[in-house]
C-alpha cells in the first residue's frame, strides 16, 4: 500500500510505502490522523500549510457490499477545525484498487488564476501527471465532465471542484462521479472544496487499468463476513430491495420527520411543513411514475451498493432534472425555505451540483436570507436566482457562499442554526434530543452523520426510544459517534447501520470483512475503542485550533423558543453535553 504526496507548489509528487504508524488506518481514521499530525491547527484553511487528504476505507475496492466510500480530510474553512467528509463513488474504489491508502495534496502554487488536474495511472506503482485545467473553470460541472471523459476515456473516475470552490466559498464541496458519470456525489460539508481549489487543483482523474487491486490477507474470513453483511442488508426492512430506501430514497424521511414534528421549517420556526408530502420520497416516486409511464426504483451511487437509494427527478417531458435529490437536500431547499414545487426544488439541487455547493449549507443560508427579507419564504424562483448569484461570484453571492453563520451576521439575524460555524441538518434538535447532542458535541460541527441517533429515536432501530426525552441521550450519542467513526473508516456506507444494529450477524460480518482484509483479530469491543481513538485525535486538533468544549452548544434560540407542534425547547443540561467526550 502507498502514500502518494502531491506538492502543488512545484508540481512534483512522491510515492512511498504507507508508514508503519498508519498501517491499520484507512478512511476517516487515516485522514484525521494525517491532518492532526501534519497540519498546524492554527493555520489558515485556505493557506499553504493546510493539506487535503483522500483515503478509501478498509474494504473499499473489494466485493464487500455497499462499501465504495472515499473520505476527504483537512482543516475546514467553515468551522476552523478538523473535517472529514465522505462520498460513495467509483473514485474511492479505484483509489483503493491502485493500492493508494492515502493521497495527500500539499503546498500551494504562486499563480492564483491557474488550475491544474492530476491524471493518476498505474505503472508498476501509482504514476501522476499534471494537465492544464484552467479552461474548465467557471463552468457548470455537468458541462466539463463530458470533455474530461472524452480526453481520458470512459473507464476513468473523476474528482473535481466547482465554481463555488474556485471563489473560495466556505460552502463548497468536493465532487465525484456517480455510476452514470454525473458530477453528483459530494463530500459536501465543511468547505473542503475551497481547500482543494486553494491548492490550484481542479480535477483528480484516476485510471485504474492494470492496477493489482486490494490485497486480502484472509480471503475465507472476508468472504464469510461479506455473506453475513449481504444477508443482513437484503433482509432488513429499510435496506432490502424494493424496501424503503430503494423505493423512495432517503427522502422517505420527509413524511416521517414531518409526522414526528421534527422537520425544520422556514428557518427552524416549526417542526412541521404543511406541504411536506409534495416533496417527499413518495411524491418523487409517483411523479416519476406518471411522467415516465412506469415505476422507477432507485439506483446505486457507487460500485457494489445493494441498498441503491439514489433517485432521479424527471421533468414533465421525461428529461432528467437532477440526480440525486437526497432527504437533506429536499428538506434544506424545500421545507426549510417553504418551497413545495418539486420541479423548482430539483432545479435548486441541480444548481448546487453544478456550482459545487453543499445543499445543506445552501438551504440554511437561504433560510436565514429569507428571514432577513432578502426574498420571501416560499419563493422558489427567487431562491433559484440567489443560487445563480452564488455561482456567478457576485457580491451577494459571495456573502451567501460564505455560509449560514456569516450570512446571519451580515444581516443581523439571531435565529442562525449553526454549531461551530456549520449549519444544522434536517432533524430538529428540540424534537429529537439525541441528535441535538450529536450536533452540539461532534468534532465536525453540526453533523447528523457523526452520530445518527435518529435510528433508534425515530426509526426504532435497536428498539424505540422517546425522541422528546433528554434522558440517557448523552450516552446514546457517544456510542453512536464512536461507532460511526469506525464505519467511516471501514469504507461502508453509514446506511449499513440500520441492518447491522438490528441484525447481530451483520455487525459481526462487518468486523470479519475488515479482519479478512487486514489479517487482524478485532472484536466488537475494538470497534468502539477504535472509533473513540479517532474522536480523541479530532478533539485534540480542535482544542489546539481554539475550539473547546465551550463550543459544544446549540444556538441560544433553541433553548428559548418552543418549537411547534410539541412546543418544546432543547433542554439537555450543559453537564450532559460536557459528559459526551469526558467519558470517552
Amino acid at each position: 500500500m502507498y502514500f502518494v504526496r502531491v506538492n502543488m507548489t512545484d508540481r512534483t509528487y512522491q510515492v512511498t510505502e504507507v508508514p508503519e504508524k498508519y498501517k491499520y488506518f484507512a478512511g476517516r481514521a487515516l485522514t484525521s490522523n494525517v491532518v492532526a499530525d501534519e497540519v498546524p491547527p492554527l493555520c489558515h484553511p485556505l493557506g499553504p500549510n493546510n493539506k487535503l487528504v483522500f483515503s478509501a476505507g478498509f474494504v473499499t475496492g473489494t466485493s464487500a457490499p455497499t462499501a465504495a466510500r472515499i473520505s476527504v480530510g483537512g482543516k475546514s474553512p467553515l468551522t476552523g477545525g478538523i473535517k472529514e467528509a465522505n462520498a460513495g463513488t467509483s473514485w474511492g474504489a479505484d483509489l483503493a484498487n491502485m493500492q493508494i491508502r492515502g493521497l495527500i495534496i500539499e503546498g500551494q502554487p504562486k499563480e492564483k488564476d491557474q488550475f491544474w488536474g492530476l491524471h493518476i495511472t498505474w505503472d508498476g506503482k501509482p504514476k501522476v501527471e499534471f494537465f492544464d485545467a484552467t479552461p474548465y473553470t467557471k463552468q457548470p460541472l455537468s458541462a466539463v465532465y463530458p470533455p474530461i471523459y472524452e480526453k481520458f476515456g470512459d473507464r476513468v473516475s473523476v474528482c473535481s471542484v466547482g465554481a463555488a470552490a474556485e471563489y473560495g466559498y466556505s460552502n463548497s464541496g468536493v465532487c465525484f462521479n456517480d455510476q452514470s458519470k454525473r458530477p453528483s456525489r459530494y463530500a459536501g460539508r465543511g468547505g473542503l472544496g475551497a481547500v482543494m481549489a486553494s491548492k490550484g487543483l481542479k480535477f483528480i482523474v484516476l485510471d485504474r487499468q492494470g492496477a493489482p487491486g486490494v490485497e486480502i490477507a484472509d480471503k475465507a474470513l472476508f468472504e464469510e463476513g461479506r455473506k453475513k453483511m449481504i444477508d443482513a442488508l437484503r433482509t432488513h426492512a429499510i435496506t432490502k430491495p424494493k424496501g424503503g430506501l430503494n423505493s423512495y430514497g432517503t427522502a422517505i424521511l420527509i413524511n416521517i420527520m414531518n409526522e414526528a414534528g421534527g422537520l425544520p421549517t422556514k428557518n427552524f420556526t416549526s417542526g412541521r411543513f404543511e406541504e411536506a408530502p409534495k416533496i417527499a420520497g413518495e411524491a418523487i416516486f409517483e411523479t416519476n411514475k406518471d411522467r415516465k409511464g412506469k415505476e422507477i426504483f432507485n439506483h446505486a451511487c457507487s460500485p457494489g451498493c445493494i441498498i441503491q437509494c439514489s433517485n432521479t427527478v424527471y421533468a414533465e417531458d421525461g428529461s432528467e432534472i437532477t440526480s440525486c435529490l437526497e432527504y437533506e437536500s429536499a428538506w434544506s431547499l424545500g421545507a426549510n425555505l417553504g418551497i413545495s414545487n418539486l420541479d423548482d426544488l430539483a432545479m435548486l439541487n441541480q444548481l448546487c451540483n453544478d456550482y459545487g455547493l453543499d445543499t445543506i449549507e445552501t438551504g440554511t443560508t437561504l433560510g436565514v436570507a429569507m428571514e432577513a427579507g432578502v426574498i420571501p419564504f416560499g419563493d422558489s424562483k427567487a431562491a433559484i436566482n440567489l443560487v445563480h448569484e452564488m455561482g456567478k461570484g457576485t457580491t451577494l453571492g459571495r456573502i451567501l457562499g460564505a455560509g449560514t453563520e456569516t450570512t446571519g451576521r451580515v444581516y443581523g439575524i439571531t435565529r442562525v442554526p449553526t454549531v461551530k460555524g456549520q449549519s444544522i441538518p434536517a432533524y430538529e434538535p428540540r424534537a429529537v434530543k439525541g441528535i441535538g447532542i450529536t450536533y452540539a458535541t461532534s468534532t465536525m460541527g453540526a453533523d447528523h452523520t457523526a452520530g445518527y441517533t435518529i435510528a433508534p429515536e425515530i426509526l426504532g432501530v435497536m428498539g424505540k426510544v422517546d425522541p422528546l426525552s433528554p434522558e440517557g441521550k448523552a450516552a446514546l450519542s457517544r456510542a453512536f459517534q464512536a461507532t460511526t467513526a469506525f464505519i467511516d473508516s471501514s469504507g461502508h456506507c453509514l446506511f449499513i447501520a440500520f441492518a447491522i444494529l438490528d441484525i447481530a450477524s451483520g455487525y459481526q460480518g462487518m468486523i470479519e470483512e475488515i479482519n479478512g482484509v487486514l489479517g487482524t483479530n478485532w472484536t466488537a469491543d475494538d470497534v468502539v475503542k477504535f472509533g473513540a481513538e479517532v474522536l480523541k485525535v479530532e478533539r485534540k486538533f480542535n482544542e489546539a485550533a481554539g475550539i473547546t468544549k465551550a463550543a459544544d452548544r446549540l444556538p441560544e434560540f433553541m433553548k428559548q423558543e418552543p418549537l411547534p407542534p410539541h412546543n418544546t425547547v432543547f433542554d439537555v443540561p450543559d453537564e450532559a453535553l460536557d459528559a459526551v467526550f469526558a467519558e470517552l
